[in-house]
C-alpha cells in the first residue's frame, strides 16, 4: 500500500509518499510544491489541483494523509489554507482516493513522541528512520512525509491484499492480473 502525505499551504505545500513494507513504512520519495511565484490565489489552487493529481497519477497512492488546518488568528490565511487543503482533498477525490485528516499534534507525536516537537525535530526523526541522507532545504516536505507516517501508524489495519473496499480498488491492486 501506498501513502500520500500532504502538507496543505499556499506558498508551499509539502508531500511525501510511503510504501507499506511488511511492519514498516518505506520512503518513496518527497518533495514540495513551490507556489510563491504565482501571483494569482485562484492560480495557486490551479497549480494544486494539476501537480497533486500528477503525483497522483505516477505514484498510485491508494490512500491520502493530510495535515488539518490549525486555529489562528488571522482568518484571512485560514481561508486560503483552506482552499489550498480543499484543492488537494478534490484531487484525490477525484481518484476515489480516501482521505484522512490529523492534527499537526498527532502528527508530530506519531514521529516523535511530542505533540509539541518542532518541525526540526520532526525531519530529525524522519531523517533517521529513514536513513535519508540528502534531506531537502524545506521542512514542508518533510511535513508531507510526516503526514503519511502518521497515517501508516493511526491506521488500524494494513492490507494484506486480500480485502478490497471495491472492484475498482481490486483492479487498482492487481494490474497484471487483468487481461483485455
Amino acid at each position: 500500500m501506498i501513502i500520500l502525505g500532504i502538507d496543505p499551504g499556499t506558498t508551499i505545500m509539502g508531500y511525501g509518499l510511503i510504501e507499506q513494507a511488511g511492519k514498516e513504512p518505506k520512503l518513496v520519495t518527497m518533495g514540495v510544491i513551490e507556489l510563491y511565484k504565482i501571483d494569482h490565489h485562484y492560480d495557486r489552487l490551479n497549480r494544486i489541483f494539476h501537480r497533486i493529481d500528477q503525483i497522483i497519477r505516477e505514484y498510485l497512492p491508494e490512500e491520502v494523509a493530510l495535515e488539518a488546518p490549525f486555529y489562528g488568528k488571522n482568518v484571512q490565511s485560514m481561508l486560503k489554507l483552506g482552499r489550498a487543503q480543499g484543492v488537494a482533498m478534490s484531487a484525490a477525490l477525484s481518484h476515489s482516493l480516501p482521505i484522512f485528516e490529523y492534527a499537526p499534534r498527532k502528527i508530530k507525536q506519531s514521529i516523535t513522541g511530542n505533540g509539541n516537537a518542532s518541525k526540526e525535530q520532526v525531519a530529525g526523526m524522519l531523517e533517521s528512520m529513514f536513513s535519508i541522507t540528502d534531506m531537502p532545504k524545506n521542512l514542508d516536505a518533510t511535513d508531507g512525509l510526516a503526514a503519511a507516517v502518521c497515517h501508516f501508524y493511526n491506521c488500524k489495519t494494513h492490507p494484506s491484499g486480500s480485502d478490497y473496499k471495491s472492484w475498482k480498488d481490486y483492479m487498482r491492486k492487481n494490474p497484471g492480473r487483468i487481461k483485455d
